[in-house]
């Protein structure tokens, strides 16, 4: 099999994720979302918004427009649990056609724990070294072992569709893999998590490095409204709408009515005597003295204007 390739991340103890190539990035989801064959908008901050307005709404399919082709090695079991994301394209080394080779994955030490009492698919802690020691042992033991069987057939003759059956799931295999953008977010948001089994986990934190570098303006949006953001419930949000006070929301609409305006402002510079004006156009109550005094403070945040507005309605929606 390969050898782990320079431009590759390493993963467990042999087996790499290597991105052999990829079509479009975020000019591309931009281009799609536009329905156009130009750039797009002339200002990258634009084509900045108008992603993250996508991710925001979960309108996917431009971010379909995106595709990673990656050259993977990896433990056959990992390789299972990868499959079941369906919407790839794989071609994967095949041992009917060809000789396996001798190379197996062994866990680290520190890998090694007991099965999990509160997750039927998870391992939680420290197992004593003289156990530890037994296992590293039977690992080797059935991998060597059953090589050295699978060999013998080999050279004897026997059919190597039949024989591969032999080896355990720790041998290696490697695969191109093709995904879109969208499909493989779903994937890193699944197998990232620190829920997810370590030995997958590793695979998909390196493809996400990779998915950083092509699109980031994708990946920051993802990272700020799927990672990060939080979807309240029908029911949780009628407790939010019980317990928060209107006082409350009052005073954060009175923050956002400031970034608005100081983001308007920002994009296009007002004279001075405008400024007040246009903080009560979006929605501000405090007096003009008082505006005057936070707006020297210098201390008022920058942001998304069209964010901000939608911020403002599902607040405005809380209250009573």
């Amino acid at each position: 099999m390969t050898k782990i390739p320079k431009d590759a991340v390493k993963c467990l103890d042999k087996g790499f994720v290597r991105l052999v190539d990829s079509m479009g990035g975020d000019d591309a989801i931009v281009q799609a979302a536009r329905v156009s064959y130009g750039k797009g908008t002339s200002k990258v901050s634009q084509d900045r918004g108008l992603i993250r307005y996508l991710m925001r709404h979960r309108h996917t399919t431009p971010f379909e427009m995106v595709e990673f082709k990656f050259h993977c090695k990896m433990p056959i079991f990992v390789a299972r649990q990868w499959v079941r994301h369906r919407t790839a394209n794989i071609n994967e080394y095949s041992l009917r056609y060809s000789e396996a080779r001798d190379e197996f994955y062994y866990p680290e030490s520190k890998h090694i724990q007991f099965q999990s009492t509160l997750n039927k698919q998870g391992r939680s802690g420290n197992v004593p070294k003289q156990l530890t020691d037994k296992v590293l042992k039977y690992f080797k033991e059935i991998s060597e072992r059953s090589f050295d069987m699978y060999k013998e057939l080999n050279e004897a003759g026997l059919a190597r569709e039949l024989i591969r059956a032999i080896l355990p799931v720790n041998l290696y295999t490697e695969w191109y893999w093709k995904n879109d953008l969208h499909n493989l977010l779903h994937f890193i948001g699944l197998r990232s998590d620190s829920h997810a089994q370590y030995e997958i986990r590793i695979y998909s934190d390196a493809m996400a490095k990779a998915v950083k570098k092509v699109a980031p303006f994708a990946w920051e949006a993802y990272q700020d409204y799927v990672v990060s953001g939080l979807r309240f419930s029908r029911i949780e949000q009628s407790l939010l709408e019980q317990r928060l006070p209107d006082r409350v929301i009052d005073d954060i609409l009175e923050d956002v009515a400031y970034q608005i305006t100081a983001t308007l402002h920002n994009n296009k510079r007002r004279e001075d005597a405008d400024l007040f004006i246009l903080y009560q156009k979006q929605g501000g109550s405090d007096s003009e003295d008082d505006f005057k005094l936070k707006w020297a403070s210098g201390e008022i945040e920058i942001g998304n204007v069209r964010e901000l507005r939608e911020f403002k309605t599902k607040l405005k929606q809380l209250k009573k």
